[in-house]
């Protein structure tokens, strides 16, 4: 079993497990990114221990040696793991001529704390040679020890009238979201540190790890306080539409600087553009995506609110949503939906040709007006929407309209 260790004598598995080990039964080459800290290493390291060769680009020997002789570094016959792969990328061309000389499966499982897809030189490299696989921070279940995102697979699969029987038969116990969105899903200020002190501390070196190491490893910032600044900015628009020339005007940043920043913070895994359902109906929808963040504690870290708000909450669900939908071998996307009506829904759960449709309220009694675009969206797309989700903070499971059931968010995540 693929495990990260949560205490000396603990371990806790991780989501990706089948995906990962499908994927290198198949593929000669499998890219796991994803941000720094959450996990990929320890993943890579844990996975067949013994026989997989294990290289960190981040020792600085193995780092010159990828440099200057990369053939020497990936020889021999055993299957070879390369940690932190994006601080040389040149070796993916390595990567690539050792597959072509001999293609089989599981040859090179490759790590990254950067989105290597994005990356042009490596996608050149890897292209028809590799599968990719996103680690995203903890989601709450794997914090509980389940290995698990939240149900969406059974929710899917379930008729709709089983639904209540489905969540009331959940195990899970009630819980603070708050207390979630401040401690994130990144291993150690989610397992490790009980104090806010403590966490406050984790987070500022996540910070300026990244501000300081990670971002020039990506491209050259001069400038690392303007850039701050727009992370912050980008942290206080949660939940909200990106326009860029706003962003910009609020920040003292042109447009162009903005746009690169914004690319960069999304290469990094810490910034999420969330995407526009964009299919051509009676009504135009808004195309530009929205804002949130990779993990909600570094957010709350960032922009320095001593609250979360409901957009955190939205946050943790969609953080749910990408673990869930990039884990599985099955195609599915996740968009919100929002129309210049201002009719506007969460997040939408494309599977096949069939919808989910989401809506999130930080209320403990949601209301059936809470539902009114839920069920607009429902009359725009008939049969291909299945019934609409109403996560809110409280302990009812209900129908609170006819195609609409209400049902505390712990009871899903």
């Amino acid at each position: 079993m693929i495990i990260i260790h949560a205490m000396a004598d603990d371990i806790l598995p991780r989501l990706v497990e089948a995906s990962l080990q499908h994927r290198l039964s198949v593929m000669p080459a499998v890219v796991v990114t994803g941000a720094r800290q959450a996990g990929k290493s320890t993943l890579a390291q844990q996975l067949t221990p013994g026989h997989r060769r294990f290289i960190t680009l981040d020792d600085l020997d193995a780092l010159d040696a990828a440099r200057r002789d990369p053939d020497l570094l990936l020889g021999g016959a055993e299957p070879v793991t390369i940690d932190e792969v994006q601080r040389e990328p040149k070796l993916l061309h390595a990567v690539k001529l050792a597959i072509d000389r001999q293609r089989r499966p599981g040859r090179f499982l490759l790590t990254g704390s950067a989105n290597l897809r994005l990356m042009r030189q490596v996608s050149e490299s890897l292209a028809g040679r590799a599968s990719y696989l996103t680690l995203w921070p903890m989601t709450r279940r794997e914090q509980r020890r389940l290995g698990r995102a939240g149900i969406w697979d059974q929710l899917l699969r379930a008729p709709e009238a089983e639904w209540p029987a489905l969540l009331q038969a959940q195990p899970e116990a009630s819980e603070d979201w708050r207390s979630l969105a401040r401690r994130g899903g990144f291993p150690t200020p989610a397992l490790h540190l009980a104090s806010p002190e403590s966490r406050a501390v984790w987070f500022d070196g996540y910070v300026r790890t990244y501000l300081e190491r990670d971002l020039q490893n990506l491209a050259s910032i001069a400038a690392l306080p303007d850039f701050r600044r727009l992370m912050r900015a980008a942290c206080l628009r949660l939940g909200q539409p990106v326009n860029q020339t706003d962003l910009g005007r609020d920040v003292g940043l042109p447009q162009p600087t903005v746009h690169r920043y914004l690319n960069l913070l999304e290469t990094s895994y810490l910034l999420v553009r969330l995407p526009a359902y964009a299919v051509n109906r009676t009504k135009r929808l808004i195309k530009s995506p929205k804002i949130f963040w990779g993990d909600t504690g570094v957010a709350l870290h960032l922009s320095q609110e001593s609250q979360p708000r409901g957009a955190h909450l939205e946050n943790l669900v969609l953080q749910d949503l990408l673990a869930w939908r990039d884990a599985r071998l099955d195609p599915a996307e996740v968009y919100y939906w929002r129309t210049t009506l201002g009719e506007e829904i969460d997040f939408l759960v494309e599977t096949g040709d069939r919808l989910l449709p989401i809506e999130v309220k930080a209320t403990t009694r949601p209301r059936r007006r809470d539902t009114a675009a839920l069920r607009t969206f429902r009359s725009e797309y008939g049969q291909r929407s299945r019934a609409g989700l109403l996560l809110h903070t409280g302990d009812v499971v209900d129908w609170i309209a006819p195609d609409v059931l209400a049902v505390p968010w712990w009871r899903v995540i």
